[in-house]
């Protein structure tokens, strides 16, 4: 029996708002003293619990309590930054010090600064991001067991797991600038996964992961479900081989969709743009999609996992959509960025909020009739996409498709082509939604991708 965990105080108590709040103001007001002509700063704590368990005992229990600052000071148009863990008055003033420092010494950037004052975030929802879970580190791992042990239980082929993981999350940030701009927000985050290991007959195995994400504890699947989902997964794949080198559709589960939308998100972010990188420069209102396609970003969603009301730039976020209709709405722009490139911020400094990507008709089984022949990709390898010119090149394993019905499970594979091509290239949406995640979207169907296998 192991022995019970002692949490230390610093693990179990997170600054208040109000700390928070005194602690921005003093170091703007400081920067103001010292000669800064504007300067922009921000803080967060979090705390964590993480229970693993493996060969149904408990493998390891970590406690993480974490503190950051950041801040950056402008001397006219050149800046300074510097960071620290050390979030107590002398921390932060040794890092606003430092700051100070590095902004005489740097050369002007004409595009530095704060975002506009009259774009900052004034009112904004309450978006319940914090719920923390009352989770003691026995209660997490008689949880973690309960996952692993609906795995290993499910089939005497789950040979063992890589392990099932219990884990929860509470944390703060603020940011604050000298236009008078401060926001908090306090957010928790709960998770539950498992990797489960299964032989066949011949000794030959294959790993599976399933995995639940949610803000509030009680909208994480229940253990049964995760630990039975990863065998599953794993079963499935057992016999895999080699499929033909063909040209064929393809079918993205939305676990893998998820990564066709990261790149196009990288194709119209700030950063890709100015640098002349993406394939997707000056196509503001063209399309670059087929008429089905709509994304959309709700960044005030209720317990989105990717909610919020202001951006890195204290910018007020919107919902509006990216692509319409497979028309290109907006890019994805900070404060810097946009001058870049002569535009104006879209309150994405930090990433995209929340997206949906709007679904079709069908459900997966009809979307793998209609396909007739060609691979169903459930996992993706590698990094090959170039987002300068849009080439695509992945490592994938799934399943081949035949005579509209899944044939048989497929690793090794490769699947090539080119993201413009792609997105205008898909063939169909799914209805399969999966909703635990901050962007939601259902399977896609590409008409036409080479791929590589024997």
């Amino acid at each position: 029996m192991t022995e019970p965990a002692v949490v230390s105080a610093d693990t179990r108590e997170l600054p208040t708002s109000d700390a928070l709040r005194e602690s921005l103001n003093s170091m703007l007001a400081r920067a103001a003293r010292a000669g800064a002509d504007a300067a922009e700063a921000s803080l967060s704590a979090s705390r964590s619990l993480s229970v693993s368990v493996r060969d149904r005992a408990r493998e390891t229990l970590e406690y993480e309590g974490d503190r950051s600052a950041a801040v950056t000071v402008y001397r006219g148009q050149a800046s300074g930054s510097a960071s620290t863990t050390d979030l107590t008055p002398a921390g932060l003033a040794a890092a606003l010090d430092q700051a100070l420092t590095i902004a005489r010494f740097t050369e002007p950037d004409e595009y530095a600064g704060l975002a506009e004052a009259h774009l900052m975030a004034r009112d904004w929802p309450d978006l319940a991001l914090y719920n923390p879970w009352s989770l003691t580190p026995d209660a997490a791992q008689d949880m973690a067991l309960a996952v692993e042990a609906a795995a290993l239980d499910a089939d005497a082929r789950i040979a063992q797991t890589e392990g099932a993981t219990v884990a929860t999350q509470d944390a703060i940030s603020a940011y604050g600038n000298s236009h008078g701009f401060i926001g908090i927000e306090r957010a928790s985050r709960h998770a539950a996964s498992c990797t489960a290991i299964a032989r066949d007959s011949n000794g030959r195995m294959q790993r599976e992961i399933a995995f639940s994400q949610a803000r509030r504890a009680e909208e994480l699947l229940a253990p049964a479900e995760i630990g039975r989902l990863a065998a599953d997964r794993a079963l499935a794949r057992l016999g895999a081989r080699a499929v033909p080198t063909t040209t064929a559709p393809v079918l993205f589960t939305p676990r893998v969709a998820r990564s066709l939308w990261g790149h196009l998100f990288g194709a119209i972010s700030g950063g890709s743009l100015y640098r002349n990188a993406s394939f997707l420069k000056d196509r503001i209102d063209q399309r670059i999609a087929v008429p089905t396609l709509t994304l959309r970003q709700v960044p005030h969603r209720r317990h989105g996992l990717a909610s919020t009301g202001f951006d890195d730039d204290g910018v007020a976020t919107t919902e509006r959509d990216l692509v319409a209709g497979g028309v290109l709405r907006s890019y994805l722009l900070s404060a810097y960025s946009a001058r870049r490139l002569g535009l104006t911020t879209t309150g994405n400094a930090g990433g995209v909020f929340n997206v949906d990507v709007a679904p079709g008709q069908d459900d997966f089984e009809t979307l793998v009739s209609a396909m007739g022949r060609g691979l169903v990709v459930t996992e993706l390898m590698g990094q090959g996409v170039n987002l300068v010119n849009g080439d695509y090149s992945r490592g994938a394993a799934g399943w081949w498709v035949e005579n509209g019905e899944l044939a048989y499970p497929v690793e090794n594979a490769t699947v090539a082509g080119n993201l413009a091509e792609m997105y205008n290239g898909i063939a169909a949406l799914g209805n399969d939604v999966e909703y635990q995640s901050a962007l939601r979207t259902p399977s896609v169907v590409i008409d036409r991708m080479t791929i590589a296998g024997q």
